[in-house]
């Protein structure tokens, strides 16, 4: 399988007409198959139930005609109301959180519900006739059960539909002002930045970073764009067919241009394999979330920098963020941080990521943050603290020491910007974290 079509099928679910399109088809479906039965006869059990008054047509037409047209109304207001709420969330959280908004299950979900009611109710009235109703085919004219019919069995499906469409209305109605939060907007990040480490570094309990790399001659890019998905299986494949070593220059997240090297090719001639290699790898206009635990840690430190801005001047939100980080990091410092491609030894495989080490990661959450929290009293203080509290899990002297070093570099900038209560106050904070923690 190719790195495109994993990729198509990664992302398909998250598209926003996916489960509208679905729920279409399977409500569709549905009413042919409920208003087939209707005319089998198997709706003659009802008449044996004394609550269930049996619809009339005129009276079954409307309800349905009612039904189509008031599903479709709020279908409509379901998706104006998402936009409003996306574009809400997008302009105070930043434009890359779009994509988690597009992703939420909630909202998608909720559509389709109500434009699967809608083509469901359409389907069946085109089934029921009235009594007065000239016969529309040779068939109608020769069965003398058809005029006036009402399918009875499809309504009571129909009624039922309409309960769960207002069900739904109302989780809606209560998800999308829970789901652009900011507490709630950072938790979703969080929660899935933390999946996306158990995932990508699954041994826990071992301090050891990436394979070192073997270099070779560099095969170049073909295009323009961020890599958004590598086939590493097929490039595990490819590799021990040829009896050759890849070594990657470029890891999911980069951006790449043409004649860029993106890989290097050690033990056989890269123009061999260079058609089958370019397909493991699916280039875009955007970063995704999939393989690439850093797109998440910078949407992290993007809603910290925004709150931090003079413009906006939110600290607690900033420290949320900071705490989530915190948590992220703790993670990943615990773990060996040598990707599981090969789906055993690491440094038996013969394709070789490009290193991901603890550094790097501590510097792309806490480094890249680390200046605007300068600026800030309280959020340098909870930064220290969260600093601390990632090292705990850490056993690794050379990984603490670099959350140390995070800490000793954040002092050294607050003193700078920091002026008289708010400075005496953070230096007694340094050392009693000094003392407590290191």
């Amino acid at each position: 399988m190719t790195a495109d079509i994993r990729f198509f099928w990664a992302r398909l679910n998250a598209n926003y007409w996916f489960y509208p399109a679905l729920f279409s088809i399977v409500a569709g479906v549905l009413a042919f198959v409920m208003v087939a039965l209707d005319r089998a006869g198997f709706a003659e059990f009802l008449n044996d139930i004394s609550w269930i008054v049996p619809a009339r047509p005129k009276g079954a037409s409307d309800m349905l005609t009612v039904m189509a047209g008031s599903m479709i109304g709020v279908a409509s207001t379901v998706f104006s109301i998402t936009i409003a709420a996306v574009a809400y969330a997008s302009g105070n959280y930043g434009p890359r959180l779009l994509t988690n908004f597009m992703e939420d299950r909630g909202n998608q979900l909720s559509l389709a519900t109500f434009i699967g009611s809608f083509v469901y109710a359409l389907v069946v009235l085109r089934a029921v006739r009235t009594e007065d109703e000239t016969p529309t085919n040779a068939l109608d004219a020769a069965t003398t059960a058809l005029p006036g019919f009402v399918p009875q069995l499809s309504l009571l499906v129909a009624y039922a539909l309409m309960g769960m469409c207002v069900a739904v209305l109302v989780y809606f109605l209560n998800h999308i002002p829970s789901s652009i939060r900011i507490n709630k907007v950072l938790e979703g990040i969080g929660e899935r930045l933390l999946k996306a480490i158990r995932e990508t570094y699954p041994v826990e309990e071992e301090f050891r970073d990436a394979v070192e790399q073997k270099g070779g001659e560099p095969l170049r890019a073909w295009h323009t764009g961020y890599v958004q998905l590598i086939d590493f299986e097929d490039l595990e494949k490819i590799a021990k067919e040829c009896g050759c070593t890849f070594s990657l220059r470029i890891r999911t997240g980069d951006f790449v241009h043409c004649e860029m090297p993106f890989i290097d090719v050690d033990g056989c001639n890269p123009d061999d394999v260079e058609e089958r290699v370019r397909k493991c790898f699916t280039l875009g206009p955007s970063r995704t979330p999939e393989q690439d635990p850093q797109f998440l840690i910078d949407e992290l430190v993007e809603i910290g920098l925004r709150a931090l801005s003079p413009g906006i001047n939110d600290p607690f939100t900033a420290i949320t963020a900071l705490h989530w980080l915190g948590a992220a990091t703790a993670e990943i410092g615990r773990r060996d941080l040598r990707k599981d491609i090969c789906g055993k030894d690491a440094d038996a495989c013969p394709v070789i990521p490009l290193p991901d080490d603890f550094a790097h990661y501590v510097s792309r959450g806490f480094g890249a943050i680390r200046s605007a929290v300068a600026d800030s009293p309280i959020a340098a203080e909870v930064m220290l603290d969260t600093l601390a509290n990632a090292a705990i899990p850490v056993q690794d002297e050379r990984r603490r020491a670099l959350l140390k070093d995070q800490a000793e570099k954040l002092a050294g900038q607050a003193r700078l910007s920091l002026v008289g209560p708010d400075l005496d106050r953070f230096e007694r904070h340094v050392s009693t974290f000094n003392k407590a923690f290191w």
